[in-house]
């Protein structure tokens, strides 16, 4: 934990912050730093979440890939704006980011698509991502249909498969200090650029 009179938080803005945490955790997290909690809104306003795994960051924004006739897939249609959450216990650091978010451009979407394992090409095809499903074998079938189909050659991204991107609005840095006097820093985005407002803990 951190020493509660001491604070090495002195970057103006965040991606910068973000990437040293980013990478920090890639050496001490005993299982995948990219995992993040990803929260939506239903058709009726209500949140809902799930882990999903960050693939690419930049100015631009936070990328990640899924299954876009998913229920995320369906509320992001609906309400374009989400929020994403990650903790990293390793070195006592979570980060919280919102804002609208966007479609990935199918060019990006096929640059990774190709860099997938070809197992988790099929199983991108065989899976309708959160439908009832009357037992594995079905599923299984489906994989290896899908198998057979693409023999021989390279496995194109299905159509209803791609990346989205969110683009930060606000983006927190928490980090966990003695006698939980934490540090706390809220970078908001303007028209200006990015103002940083310490946060009580």
């Amino acid at each position: 934990m951190s020493d509660p009179g001491k604070s090495t938080h002195n970057f103006s803005e965040p991606f910068s912050r973000f990437r040293e945490l980013f990478e920090k955790a890639a050496r001490s997290e005993p299982y995948d730093h990219t995992a993040c909690c990803l929260a939506t809104v239903d058709e009726n306003g209500r949140p809902t979440n799930r882990m999903v795994l960050l693939k690419g960051f930049d100015e631009r924004g936070f990328v990640f890939y899924t299954n876009r006739k998913s229920p995320k897939g369906r509320h992001l249609e609906r309400t374009p704006y989400a929020a994403l959450c990650f903790y990293w216990a390793s070195i006592g650091d979570q980060v919280r980011i919102e804002g609208p978010v966007e479609l990935v451009s199918d060019e990006e979407s096929d640059a990774y698509f190709a860099t997938r394992p070809r197992g988790s090409q099929l199983g991108a095809w065989a899976s309708y991502q959160s439908q009832p499903l009357p037992s594995r074998i079905e599923l299984v079938s489906r994989y290896l249909q899908y198998k057979v189909k693409f023999m021989g050659g390279p496995v194109p991204r299905p159509p209803f498969w791609g990346g989205y991107r969110i683009i930060p609005e606000r983006i927190e840095f928490w980090h966990n200090g003695l006698f939980r006097l934490h540090d706390r820093f809220l970078y908001t985005r303007t028209e200006n650029g990015w103002t940083v407002q310490r946060l009580s803990p």
